[in-house]
């Protein structure tokens, strides 16, 4: 029996690549990749509800270098679909030698996304990731060139799909007639394909080419605002937030909050100057109860050093202008 190692979303499509070669009686294992821009959460759950063992790789900080520079750029936003694909096929390919895997494979579509899916873009992928004989696409094999695992009879290639375009009304129908009728539904997946994100996070690594997954893990609570150049302000807006930041946090940080008022906890980065310092409280308190006060104390703490400022609140449309959105 073949062993194959599958690139795992969760998604409708790597779960019908899965199902796809399960049916042939390949021993199938999916790997799924976790970053700040996506996690395992859904190929967790298609792995428990389809059968077959799942990998969980934690890459984050070898993904957000390549994130800073791909070779071959990015989509519509800040996704670099090709460099990552090519990263993930490459990763899952140390494992495959490790392991004693056959070949690898994944549910990529032919053209189901104009960019990243193409013919063009499929064989740079192949051929970025070290491993361009050792990849099989289950869903478009038939309309793909034929593989050394379909030449050598570890796949059947007439089993094999031959999927292509955007729609996924073939998926939708083939899920429902191989018995996975709650197949998740599209989207929410990677972050890095969201406008709004994306140009906080260009604005994070323009300011901070050095900045860190933990740096990006903050991007994704609150509401950012850029004072200056080198100094950022992040804003809970509920208190699941706040307590995302007070994690999050680093201990040299400072984090403030109205110390008279109900409000949001907000967090400091970058070396603020006294301006700086001034600024941010006064943002902070344009979102607390105290928002209408003439005056308002605002505390800074961190494990270093506590102090207050008294500020005027900011008006909410000057601390909408300095938001990153």
């Amino acid at each position: 029996m073949s062993k194959a190692l599958g690139l795992l979303s969760g998604g409708l499509d790597s779960t019908l690549a899965m199902m796809a070669l399960m049916r042939q009686d390949i021993q199938v294992t999916g790997i799924s990749f976790v970053t700040p821009f996506f996690g395992a959460g859904k190929a967790k759950l298609a792995a428990e509800a389809i059968g077959f063992p799942l990998i969980v790789k934690e890459i984050s900080d070898i993904h957000l270098e390549m994130v800073k520079n791909p070779k071959y750029g990015y989509g519509r936003n800040m996704n670099p679909c090709i460099d990552c694909h090519a990263m993930m096929f490459r990763l899952a390919g140390e494992i495959m030698e490790k392991e004693g895997f056959d070949f690898l494979f994944s549910g990529e579509v032919l053209g189901q996304r104009p960019m990243s899916q193409n013919a063009n873009a499929l064989r740079s992928v192949a051929k970025h990731c070290g491993y361009p004989d050792k990849i099989l696409r289950p869903l478009s094999a038939k309309l793909l060139p034929i593989t050394p695992m379909e030449e050598s009879g570890l796949v059947d290639r007439e089993q094999l799909l031959d999927f292509q375009g955007r729609s996924r009304r073939p998926q939708q129908a083939l899920a429902v007639k191989w018995g996975y009728p709650d197949y998740p539904s599209s989207g929410g997946g990677c972050l890095l394909t969201e406008a709004g994100f994306s140009n906080q996070l260009r604005d994070l690594l323009q300011h901070d080419p050095a900045a860190t997954s933990a740096d990006v893990e903050l991007l994704k609570v609150g509401r950012q605002f850029r004072l200056t150049e080198s100094v950022k302000l992040v804003v809970g807006r509920h208190q699941t937030d706040n307590d995302r930041l007070q994690q999050l946090a680093k201990g040299c940080q400072l984090k403030l909050r109205c110390a008279n008022f109900s409000g949001p906890l907000g967090v400091l980065c970058g070396e603020p100057d006294q301006q700086g310092l001034e600024t941010a409280a006064a943002v902070l308190a344009s979102y607390g109860k105290g928002k209408d006060e003439p005056k308002i104390e605002v505390l800074f703490i961190s494990d270093e050093k506590q102090f207050t400022i008294s500020v005027q609140p900011m008006p909410r449309d000057d601390s909408r202008a300095l938001l990153i959105s």
